[in-house]
């Protein structure tokens, strides 16, 4: 009888335990193995809800290619992050969002547009399965396609804008400036991808822009410890500035929500080769920063919900109240104020 209520008491417990969506996980000090799964709550609604009303009519997606948590807001004193540690009391910081799927370049930046895991080739020879939020967005908006736009350091990043999808297959595609001159063309620096953000933000004023910023992904893949946390910095500084933009010009201000994310994470210290690689489901890779400013988000806000990275689709499809058909993902309530 006593082991029938310790069992019974066990599977209490662990019920419970599973209902909740603010249990703190902890940076692993030790290796946790190759896989690592976390599962967000399943009991909110994946549906876009479309009846709430915002104040941005803009959203701007910053992607910092590759820091590993424990360098970014893991790291107790933001030490590489200051921009970023003062740019935390005016919205909300998730500190447990994850990348459910494959934890490399492409397929980061695919969760994030079309809310849906895939495992596409990693070298820019796949386009998408399905739509990403830009495309919905202008076909719904009926808007120009310099409305919506992908500025990354990442030339491989140019396939975002398509997708295999019959309907919207080579129909209502962003504009794109990526790499050194398109798909093919190689990487390039990080100041100049910036250069270019603000430049396009001034002259061509989208209403959707996404950002890549190749760093430390790329200084990281070198075994260059120095120059990764330098690709740290100079990131946050980067998206300080597209911020400090977006207060100020009074095409976005007050009417643009910022989102500042991570496509994947890197491998923990003694797993495989440390903070050099990244690809699999270990805790490393899969934990990633996210950060939300805005005028409908939440301010000196820590959310410890559990979220994937899908939902942050889901949660752009409301602000655009846009319904994204083949979407996966969940609205991310706990970030909002309204």
């Amino acid at each position: 009888m006593n082991n029938y209520y310790s069992i019974l008491t066990f599977c209490l417990f662990a019920s419970m335990m599973g209902c909740r969506k603010d249990i703190a996980i902890n940076d692993p000090k030790t290796p946790l193995g190759n896989t690592y799964n976390v599962v967000a709550d399943s009991t909110d609604s994946s549906t876009v809800t479309t009846s709430i009303h915002y104040s941005a009519t803009k959203v701007v997606v910053i992607v910092i290619d590759g820091p590993r948590y424990s360098e970014t807001y893991g790291e107790p004193s933001h030490a590489y992050i200051p921009r970023l540690d003062l740019m935390m009391h005016e919205g909300t910081l998730c500190t447990q969002l994850y990348n459910n799927g494959v934890t490399n370049t492409v397929n980061g930046h695919t969760a994030l547009c079309t809310g849906n895991y895939e495992s596409l080739d990693n070298f820019g020879l796949n386009v998408p399965t399905y739509p990403s939020y830009l495309q919905y967005w202008l076909e719904k908006s009926g808007k120009a396609s310099n409305k919506a736009w992908v500025i990354a350091s990442k030339d491989k990043l140019q396939v975002l804008a398509n997708t295999t999808e019959s309907s919207y297959n080579n129909r209502f595609m962003p504009l794109t400036d990526c790499g050194n001159s398109g798909l093919g063309s190689g990487y390039r620096d990080d100041s100049t991808t910036f250069r270019r953000v603000m430049e396009t933000m001034r002259t061509e004023q989208p209403d959707l822009l996404l950002v890549n910023f190749k760093e430390p992904d790329w200084s990281g893949h070198q075994a260059n410890w120095t120059a990764y946390l330098a690709g740290i910095r100079s990131t946050d500084e980067y998206a300080w500035q597209i911020w400090d933009f977006i207060q100020h010009d009074p095409y976005y201000k007050n009417q643009t929500e910022l989102f500042i994310t991570n496509d994947h994470g890197r491998h923990h210290d003694g797993h495989a080769d440390g903070f050099v690689s990244h690809g699999d489901a270990c805790y490393g890779c899969r934990h990633i920063a996210f950060l939300a400013l805005g005028p409908d988000i939440k301010t000196n806000n820590v959310c410890r919900t559990v979220y994937d990275q899908i939902d942050i689709t889901s949660s752009i499809a409301s602000i655009l109240n846009i319904k994204m058909g083949y979407n996966k993902g969940k609205y991310m309530k706990d970030i909002f104020n309204n």
